[in-house]
């Protein structure tokens, strides 16, 4: 059984990764008005992502024979000024859950909980490739701007997530 403290903050990291998904969603959204399918495949699949996140720790939770409280979630935005203020906001998003990330394997190890040390190790290395992939797409963003063949391309590229 998860001690009290570690369990209280695995709920609210399962609201957290719950409106990551609802974050990316608003922005696939925002992508699909702006006519870049491509863009908003790519957030689509990461609201996906984000979804299978909170279910882990919804699943190690129970597993651990603890209780899963679910919390509201707020609204996300749903207007940005271009591509590159979505991404430049997505990893400001992802930096945050990184830090959150680390203050719950901070807990684990605070109670001895190594079980929930080897379930959040998995998370640690996530959220390094997902800084990463942000990381690089705002660098290409910056590279080619908001407009033009070079944004038209990149939006046929993101589009191709997921297509292995």
């Amino acid at each position: 059984m998860l001690n009290q403290k570690l369990q209280d903050a695995i709920n609210e990291q399962i609201k957290n990764e719950l409106y990551s998904g609802y974050l990316y969603l608003a922005m696939s959204a925002y992508f699909e008005a702006s006519s870049l399918p491509g863009f908003a495949r790519w957030m689509r699949l990461q609201a996906a992502e984000e979804q299978e996140h909170a279910l882990k720790f919804f699943d190690y939770v129970h597993d651990r024979g603890s209780r899963v409280t679910l919390k509201a979630i707020d609204q996300p935005p749903m207007d940005w000024d271009s591509p590159l203020a979505v991404f430049e906001d997505t990893l400001e998003h992802e930096r945050k859950v990184t830090g959150l990330i680390n203050k719950l394997y901070e807990l684990a190890l605070e109670g001895n909980d190594y079980a929930a040390q080897a379930m959040l190790q998995w998370f640690i290395e996530e959220q390094v490739e997902e800084e990463k992939n942000a990381e690089q797409i705002v660098a290409t963003l910056k590279m080619v701007g908001d407009k033009g063949q070079a944004l038209v391309m990149m939006d046929r590229a993101l589009g191709e997530r997921g297509a292995d």
